[in-house]
């Protein structure tokens, strides 16, 4: 009986490890693929060969995209893009989220279905008025055009995100905080926000692949080429004679860099359960 129960645990044990390589090799060959492209010395998106480092591998694509491209130029203005829409997304989401997750005030309900219903609409829907909208500012082909609609249009989800984690947060640490001398924005700033650190990572990831990958919008609104964020400068690879895979395949793996640094840097602090144990019962 116990060999029966000790061969069934190793049986869904070993089809569990089963499962997630076929999963994992799902997801990591094409990525292997990408880099093979840009390895390939000739612009060749197909090959029979199954080899991940090609027969006469070059690093001639990384060059030429550093020496001949401006790639430089449009990593830059991806992440000044991005790091904005970051920052101004973390900063609202946190104070707004909070107020509707503590305050009671006329249209907080509206405002919270507002906010709820944006999501309901994709982002095409919303690029003509946006338009039209930036148009009226004046504020077409400038940074600071895209950085309103990408805010815009990463803030709803941000909010509710930690206006939810907000409401399991305890009020009484605020409580505490207040009769220890703090007022209301320091028991924010030195109690509550601490403990959302989770939801403000999620926000932070959230907000800036809203920027970072985001083509329809900055092509509509960025027609300077000097202004081109990385999607932009990398569809400008391709003509419709023909499409330079090789540079592709290199931007393509610079591309994910930052997003993977970025990921494991904050990706400690993506554990909930920071305020297990912070009230004594």
């Amino acid at each position: 009986m116990a060999l029966n129960s000790n061969s069934k645990r190793v049986f869904r044990l070993a089809a569990t490890y089963i499962v997630l390589i076929i999963f994992c090799v799902i997801a990591v060959y094409p990525i292997l693929q990408v880099v093979t492209i840009s390895l390939r010395p000739s612009d060749r998106l197909l090959s029979t060969s199954l080899e991940i480092i090609p027969e006469n591998a070059t690093f001639d694509n990384y060059v030429k995209l550093f020496t001949d491209q401006p790639f430089l130029l449009w990593l830059w203005n991806s992440i000044l893009v991005s790091g904005v829409v970051t920052v101004t997304g973390v900063v609202l989401a946190a104070m707004t989220g909070y107020a509707f997750s503590r305050f009671h005030f006329i249209g907080k309900k509206f405002g919270l279905l507002s906010l709820l219903t944006t999501q309901m609409f994709p982002a095409t829907m919303l690029l003509l008025p946006l338009y039209i909208m930036l148009i009226k500012l004046g504020l077409i082909n400038t940074y600071f055009g895209v950085i309103i609609i990408y805010s815009a249009t990463a803030l709803p989800f941000t909010i509710w995100t930690m206006k939810g984690y907000y409401d399991t947060i305890p009020t009484s640490l605020e409580e505490a905080a207040r009769i220890d001398g703090c007022n209301q924005f320091q028991a924010f700033y030195k109690i509550i926000l601490p403990l959302a650190a989770p939801a403000l990572v999620i926000t932070a990831l959230f907000s800036f692949m809203t920027a970072w990958a985001e083509y329809l919008v900055a092509a509509q609104i960025l027609q300077d080429s000097k202004l081109w964020t990385l999607p932009l400068g990398l569809k400008s690879f391709e003509s419709n004679m023909s499409t330079e895979w090789g540079l592709y395949g290199a931007s393509s793996i610079i591309v994910t860099i930052p997003v993977v640094i970025l990921f494991l840097a904050l990706s400690k602090y993506l554990v909930s359960g920071l305020t297990l144990g912070s009230v004594k019962g």
